[in-house]
């Protein structure tokens, strides 16, 4: 496996190139800054990258964006992202180029590479097309969206009946359905507007915007 590897912190890189030559693969570049891997990877076309989030000059988040971009100019080039935090907004924008861009993703905490069976496992999975998550990743992920989540606040019955509301039904066929007054559907739909932070406008377009707060969820 051919393997281009990004990071500015001299001993895990060359760790890194040590461990992987010693397994029978062939290191084809290890650069330390963003602009580097954008070019190695245009250059020699690896099976995977390896990439540091943080690289100069500001250590701040170079080296995903270098992979994004990298993966932009290079469709499909595979990159397994290390951090030395879960970062979930940086996690959350490496995912999003696999609709676009296809190919292999990884995020891994940094305390991962001391497993090094399981690293290298990661690592061919990403070289492969696969995507690898830290389970620490994962939980913050799945946590934020919780979070994120506009219909989160929303109680059961709520959620049933902004579902009907999505399928067209009026108040009053939703009562029917649910077996309540038109007046208990008619509270449980003002509650929606509330937790939606819906302001008040014509009762048609908060609807609308209801529904389709539904349909992204």
């Amino acid at each position: 496996m051919r393997v281009v590897i990004a990071d500015d912190a001299v001993l895990l890189r060359e760790g890194l190139v040590r461990l992987l030559t010693e397994r029978g693969h062939v290191v084809v570049a290890a650069v330390g800054d963003g602009d580097a891997l954008v070019a190695a990877v245009v250059e020699h076309r690896p099976d995977v990258s390896i990439v540091d989030v943080r690289m100069p000059p500001s250590h701040t988040d170079e080296g995903l964006r270098a992979a994004v971009q990298a993966r932009r100019l290079v469709p499909r080039t595979p990159v397994l992202v290390l951090s030395q935090y879960v970062e979930v907004s940086y996690a959350d924008d490496l995912l999003a180029t696999t609709g676009s861009a296809g190919g292999g993703v990884g995020y891994l905490l940094k305390d991962r590479v001391a497993a090094i069976d399981e690293f290298l496992d990661a690592l061919d999975r990403v070289a492969a097309g696969g995507t690898v998550l830290d389970p620490e990743v994962v939980g913050q992920l799945f946590a934020r969206r919780r979070r994120d989540d506009p219909l989160g606040a929303l109680t059961p019955r709520e959620r049933e009946v902004l579902a009907l509301m999505a399928e067209g039904h009026t108040n009053t066929a939703i009562a029917r359905i649910l077996f309540v007054s038109d007046g208990a559907v008619e509270k449980h739909v003002r509650n929606i507007f509330t937790k939606l932070h819906l302001p008040p406008d014509t009762d048609r377009h908060r609807r609308v915007h209801a529904v389709l707060a539904y349909l992204r969820s």
